[in-house]
Order: C-alpha cells, then sequence, then structure tokens
C-alpha cells in the first residue's frame, strides 16, 4: 500500500509536469499567433513615374534590396503614366506607395483614399514647361488665343497651365486637350499640336523642335508651386511605420548622392531611364531635392505639432482646383494639415540616432 501512495504520487508528479509543458508550448504558439500582426509584409507594392528624381536613382541604386528585399519583403514596382492612374490603383488597394505630383495627391484626399502624404520629392522647376513648336509663330502667352494645347489633366501641368492662361486673360480662348505624356509627344511629331505642357522626359522630345515658353520655375516664383510628392495608405503606414521610415532613408540616400554627387547621379539615372547623361543632369537641375531637415521646416510640412506652408500651398491649390471643376469639393485646411503628415520624417531621423 506505501509502494502504491509513492507510485501514485510519481505518477501525478509525471502527469503534471507533462501539463505544465504542454501549457508552456501552447502559451509560446499563442505569442506567435498574437505577434503575427506585426510580421514584416510578404511583399510592398510601388507606383512609380519615369521621371530623374530620388526614387528613381534610389532603385538604380538597389536601395530598395538594401532597405526591402534584403529583409525578405518582396519589391514590386510598377510605372504609371500619372498620378491619374496611380489614383486609381489606390484606390483598388493594388499598390501602397505611389509617387505623383501634388495636385493628384489633392485628388487623392478629395476622393477620400486614406492616404496620407509623407514626402516631397522635388519642388518642380524647369522640368516642367510650356513647349511650342519653332514653326508655330507664337512668341509671347497671349499668342496661344484660339490655339489648341495638350496637357495631362489634373496633373501639376495642368494646374499651372490653366493659371499661365488665367495670368494672361485668355483662359477661356483657347481649347484644352487632355493627353498624356507619351499621347502628347505622338501628337506634336504628327503636327497635330504645336503647343503642350507637360514633363521631363517627354518635355525633352518637344524642344528637339520647339522651345520652352514658360516653365514652372517662373511660375514658382509667381507663387504657383508644385511638386511631386510621395503618398502611402493609411493603413500600410500604421501597420509598418518603421518601413515608411526606411522608404525615407532610401529617399535620403539617392538625394545625398545627387547633392554629393551630381554627375554619378546623373549617370546612374541616365542609364535607368535610357537617355543622355547630359540630359538627365539638365532634367535632375530642373527641380530643387530637398534634405529631410529642409521638408522639417516651416516652409514645407513643419512639426508634428505646427504645420508648415505647404499645407496651405495643397489647400489653396484645392481651392483652385475645385474652381476649375477638376475636383468636387475641396477639403478643410485641418484636414490638409493632417493629411502632410512629418511624422514619418521624424521618425526616420530619431532612428539614426
Amino acid at each position: 500500500m506505501k509502494f502504491n501512495r509513492k507510485l501514485i504520487a510519481l505518477l501525478i508528479i509525471l502527469v503534471l509536469s507533462l501539463f505544465s509543458l504542454t501549457a508552456c508550448n501552447n502559451s509560446t504558439e499563442t505569442k506567435v499567433n498574437q505577434n503575427s500582426d506585426l510580421a514584416l509584409p510578404a511583399e510592398i507594392n510601388f507606383g512609380i513615374l519615369r521621371v530623374p528624381n530620388d526614387e528613381t536613382l534610389a532603385i538604380a541604386e538597389n536601395y530598395f534590396d538594401k532597405y526591402f528585399t534584403d529583409q525578405g519583403i518582396k519589391v514590386n514596382t510598377t510605372v504609371f503614366d500619372s498620378g491619374v492612374e496611380a489614383n486609381q490603383a489606390l484606390a483598388s488597394g493594388s499598390i501602397d506607395f505611389a509617387t505623383m505630383g501634388n495636385t493628384n495627391a489633392i485628388t487623392a484626399l478629395a476622393r477620400n483614399l486614406k492616404v496620407e502624404m509623407i514626402w516631397i520629392h522635388e519642388v518642380l522647376g524647369e522640368i516642367e514647361a510650356l513647349a511650342v513648336k519653332n514653326d508655330s509663330d507664337i512668341n509671347k502667352i497671349e499668342d496661344l488665343k484660339g490655339k489648341r494645347i495638350a496637357v495631362p489633366f489634373a496633373s501639376t501641368s495642368h494646374y499651372i497651365l490653366l493659371n499661365v492662361l488665367k495670368e494672361a486673360g485668355i483662359e477661356n480662348d483657347v481649347q484644352l486637350l487632355d493627353m498624356q505624356t507619351a499621347e502628347i509627344v505622338a501628337a506634336w511629331e504628327r503636327g497635330d499640336i504645336k503647343a503642350a505642357y507637360t514633363w521631363q522626359p517627354s518635355l525633352g522630345k518637344l524642344l528637339k523642335s520647339g522651345h520652352v515658353l514658360i516653365s514652372s520655375k517662373e511660375m514658382a516664383e509667381q507663387g504657383y508651386i508644385t511638386a511631386n510628392v510621395e503618398v502611402v495608405r493609411q493603413q500600410f503606414a500604421q501597420q509598418f511605420p518603421d518601413l515608411v521610415a526606411d522608404y525615407i532613408k532610401a529617399m535620403t540616400e539617392a538625394g545625398d548622392l545627387y547633392r554629393n554627387d551630381p554627375e554619378q547621379a546623373a549617370e546612374i539615372v541616365a542609364a535607368e531611364l535610357g537617355i543622355e547623361k547630359t540630359t538627365a543632369l539638365h532634367q535632375m537641375q530642373g527641380s530643387s531635392w530637398k534634405t529631410r531637415q529642409e521638408l522639417l521646416s516651416d516652409d514645407f510640412f513643419g512639426s508634428s505639432e505646427t504645420p508648415g506652408a505647404f499645407a496651405r500651398i495643397m489647400k489653396d491649390t484645392s481651392d483652385f482646383l475645385q474652381a476649375q471643376d477638376s475636383i468636387d469639393n475641396s477639403p478643410t485646411q485641418a484636414e490638409f494639415n493632417q493629411y502632410v503628415n512629418p511624422h514619418y520624417i521624424e521618425l526616420s531621423l530619431n532612428e539614426n540616432n
């Protein structure tokens, strides 16, 4: 009987040990399952523009591999001809990040696409311009009266062109044709159009037989500022803020490469876009690339506590677009203050400390 009691006690201890081990294993599995939402995404989908900017340079230099692929994340890039197409992809959820002109970023907010603006790739200058054919007899803005002008609608070029025409008082005396950049080049070469407002590299093709009447740089000096910006889906950014900060780090590395060695950067971009190095350098110098610190100044994003001037520029542009019936409603200034979000730039700087 005494022996049986010892045996029973031993069996109880064994059972309890097995139960404890099983519970421990179940607890570990639960933690893994609970933390699965924090795992890195299997892939990230980027909507890009083939323009000579920091993103093109970052892709060519494999910075996306450094920040994403090396973490086991598959990177997918889709080229869009304009932000209109990118917004359609954002609406469908097929991309996570998108590069576009700030006018299309305004459209995204007006359409409640649940995205936020996290970066300015470049403030546009001579990289966008109104080109006219050399044999067109168009020598000043007023000479455009009665003419047809091609431009991608709802783009930064469209916004600037509308203001060019408005300033000259001929906004009701021209016919605007909604064309994508490739269509503009084809129509120009066929002789169907003699004036177009577009951006590089398509602008460079027009200038082989034309000249610039006015550029976005000149209009920026009059207060009409445009830029290529980056937006990201809010759901992605909230779930993976560090990856958004990593994207900004990749853009910063590319920007630093350009600032430190413009010739080398131009050579890399030229190879990526299939253009001449001198052309690439000229196009890159036709816009202004800002550092993180510059973007966190009052002139652009400001800080998480105090919105910068770019949110006000976006609101002013939005009001203009609504007046032109380009968008149905103009978001409030408070909405733009939240939309132009400096948090991820700040995060990228804090992670470097």
